[in-house]
């Protein structure tokens, strides 16, 4: 799955979200904290870098005349608009010649962290670089038509968001290979820990799986490794048998149910898979404070030591392994921001001097 070129070896990467109001500013945590895998920085304090907003640019149906950004398929001009947008689509699935300049951008007004890390990163000093895009399952239930039903329940807006994030997310590795040939983009899919609840009774797995594999193969077609980052519990069997490179999870609060299976995670890793250990608290600053990069290391240990066996010992599994928080910092003060940024940082030198040091 990953490329011969990219090595997980437990580099330290973040979370898209940081609590900042200046991109620049927010760069400079970046390339001093995550050198090896810089991303390109999301401020939620910011209208339009919102999760459930940013990556809708260029869809057709949108409505943003009330509080919130809805799909109103009742608008005179949303048949025009639709055919519009699929006609682009199918244009580019055969030729993507222009797809940076198509409507699947994202435009400086959306999404200024991509512009900014492209006029300041050092190529030279990276092992790849990480964008982020939200997953479909998450823009599908949580984005609403002009009923206030969530899209996905809609076959029209169902199709229209996960073709369309598809595309954008082509776009986004296409953009990033402008910085580095290495470009790992994750799908932030925080509902798709409401799996197997009674809010999405309704929805089957075949749908997940195939509104999942169309985003995934669209970043894989563009030459990008896909991940998917989940921050709190899901169908961990689900997940780890779809064809994502990475799977982040949140290993701080989730790890007790994320080994119980042991088997698929045994043939993820064996298909050349990478778990990224979201073990760097961000859930609550009091664990931010109780924590140390030399606690979060006895946590990983022990947490590896319950997948080691004769063929995965400590310095195989680190060796397909990323080091991550659990979440973003968005939410967080700037000092227990900076501090996780600090531990993730701090951890991933520490595992990767006792294991994989010459």
């Amino acid at each position: 799955m990953s490329t011969p070129a990219f090595s997980a070896n437990g580099l330290a990467t973040l979370i898209g979200s940081i609590p900042l109001q200046s991109h620049s500013k927010a760069l400079e945590w970046i390339f001093k904290y995550t050198p090896d895998i810089p991303l390109w920085p999301q401020l939620p304090g910011i209208k339009q870098e919102g999760m459930l907003v940013q990556f809708l640019e260029g869809f057709p149906g949108l409505d943003r005349a009330i509080d919130k950004t809805i799909f109103n398929s009742e608008k005179e001009s949303f048949a025009d608009e639709t055919l519009a947008f699929f006609e682009e689509y199918l244009t580019l699935e055969e030729d993507d010649t222009n797809l940076l300049e198509s409507r699947f951008q994202v435009s400086k007004g959306n999404g200024m962290g991509l512009y900014t890390l492209l006029e300041q990163a050092a190529p030279a000093t990276m092992t790849a670089v990480k964008g982020q895009i939200t997953g479909p399952f998450t823009l599908l239930t949580g984005v609403t038509d002009q009923e206030n039903r969530a899209c996905y329940y809609d076959p029209t807006l169902r199709e229209i968001i996960h073709k369309g994030l598809a595309m954008k997310a082509a776009w986004q590795v296409r953009f990033l290979k402008q910085i580095h040939s290495n470009v790992i983009l994750f799908m932030d899919e925080p509902a798709l820990a409401g799996l197997g609840s009674s809010a999405f009774i309704s929805i089957s797995k075949e749908d997940i799986k195939q509104d999942q594999n169309e985003v995934i193969t669209a970043i894989k077609k563009a030459g990008g490794l896909d991940g998917v980052h989940i921050c709190a519990n899901s169908d961990w069997p689900l997940i780890l048998s779809l064809d994502y490179d990475i799977i982040n999870f949140d290993a701080y609060g989730f790890f007790d149910k994320f080994v119980t299976c042991k088997n698929e995670i045994y043939s993820f890793l064996e298909r050349g898979g990478i778990i990224a250990w979201g073990i760097v608290p961000t859930g609550r600053e009091e664990d931010i404070i109780q924590e140390s990069p030399e606690s979060l290391a006895a946590m990983w240990k022990d947490q590896a030591g319950q997948l080691c066996n004769e063929n995965w010992d400590y310095a195989r599994i680190l060796q397909q392994t990323l080091i991550t928080p659990s979440c973003g910092t968005g939410s967080l003060s700037e000092e227990a921001a900076r501090k996780v940024l600090t531990m993730t940082r701090d951890l991933s030198k520490t595992l990767r001097d006792e294991y994989l040091s010459t």
